[in-house]
């Protein structure tokens, strides 16, 4: 089984090095020559294009921005000639629609696409701890398990394509609606008054409890480190893919619409890259106050 990683940025990097690791050799690429370098000085096989990996490789697997650019790769995977890929495992967030054309896409020449979203952040990718949530034949699942299991702890086999692109745009959807709302209440609390840590000691202890609260307010929060993590403009995009596919319903998410209002309000400050944490300085400006 030849591998190869399709994007070598904040996820795809630890998600190499870890496939790397295990199975000794990866065939590599992503824009960046510097991040292919990289990958190449601990022994990966430096590819100058998606060509050359799908020419190298029988399993490949992307983690990349968005849908436009999953699609453009998928592609030059089929236009290559001599291609060896028959397993395309997609790491990426994409809407459920996009995914299900995309597997649509793959079939014609006789490669089989998943979507396998993961959840766990840059910290999961290099521990090895992500949730992958699997849309896809069970099959091809079970080919992918070795590649997996090396690279997270918990593996969900949720249904046909599109389903895994379906719960990480739900749980997403509710990520930042629960940020968008734990921004205002600190500040708040911090404006009438209260502690921080207390309120960090006392919420996660009670029915106001969240990743928000128990893992981003002491890491990034309270240390004024606002870098890493998961930007703002990631997750206004997964906000914006469930908003279209509420569209579809003539479904109202008003929870949703707020919050990418607030986003928006954090990328006209210029916070797109910073973490979501990054949320509270825009009420803490409002406010005067700094939690």
């Amino acid at each position: 089984m030849k591998i190869g990683m399709i994007g070598l940025g904040a996820m795809g990097l630890p998600i190499s090095k870890r496939i790397l690791e295990a199975f000794g050799t990866l065939s590599v690429y992503d824009i960046s020559p510097e991040a292919v370098t990289q990958m190449a000085s601990k022994g990966a096989i430096g590819c100058r294009t998606v060509t050359d990996v799908a020419m190298e490789a029988d399993i490949v697997l992307c983690s990349l921005p968005n849908a436009a650019i999953v699609q453009g790769i998928l592609e030059e995977i089929l236009n290559a000639q001599n291609t060896r890929v028959k397993l395309m495992a997609d790491l990426s967030s994409v809407a459920p629609a996009s995914a299900r054309s995309f597997a649509e896409l793959a079939a014609k020449k006789g490669i089989v696409y998943l979507d396998c979203p993961v959840s766990g952040g840059v910290g999961g990718a290099e521990n090895g701890t992500l949730t992958i949530m699997v849309g896809g034949p069970a099959d091809a699942l079970e080919q992918l398990t070795p590649v997996f299991e090396c690279i997270g702890k918990k593996v969900y086999h949720v249904g046909d394509v599109g389903a895994g692109s379906g719960i990480k745009m739900i749980n997403n959807y509710m990520l930042g609606c629960n940020m968008a709302t734990a921004a205002e209440a600190l500040v708040l609390g911090k404006k009438i008054g209260l502690d921080v840590q207390t309120m960090q000691d006392i919420i996660q202890s009670s029915s106001g409890r969240s990743f928000i609260v128990e893992n981003k307010l002491p890491n990034f929060i309270m240390k004024r480190n606002f870098s890493g993590g998961f930007a703002v403009d990631l997750q206004y995009k997964d906000l914006g893919l469930a908003y279209e596919s509420a569209k579809g319903f003539n479904m109202p998410i008003p929870m949703g619409s707020t919050a990418m209002q607030i986003m928006d309000a954090a990328r006209a400050k210029g916070y797109g890259k910073q973490d979501i944490t990054s949320l509270v300085k825009i009420w803490e400006e409002l406010m005067d106050v700094e939690i």
